[in-house]
């Protein structure tokens, strides 16, 4: 799965920083542009990971797969 990650350098902080707009809130940062990406697609990766769930006793839990 490939997503677009928009990397923007900070003269101010002397850092670069990394936001997946697909993914609301997925963001990160890196002293290098390579550490940025590095730490975007960590960040992608944990964002996308299943979380535990505590389901009501009448629930259903189904999946779907996308691409």
């Amino acid at each position: 799965m490939k997503f677009r990650v928009v990397l923007e350098f900070d003269p101010v902080t002397n850092s670069y920083s990394a936001v997946c707009p697909e993914l609301p809130g997925c963001a990160s940062a890196g002293e290098t542009e390579q550490e940025a990406r590095d730490n975007i697609t960590e960040a992608i990766h944990l964002y996308l990971a299943p979380a535990e769930l505590h389901l009501a006793e009448n629930a259903k839990l189904a999946e779907v797969t996308i691409g």
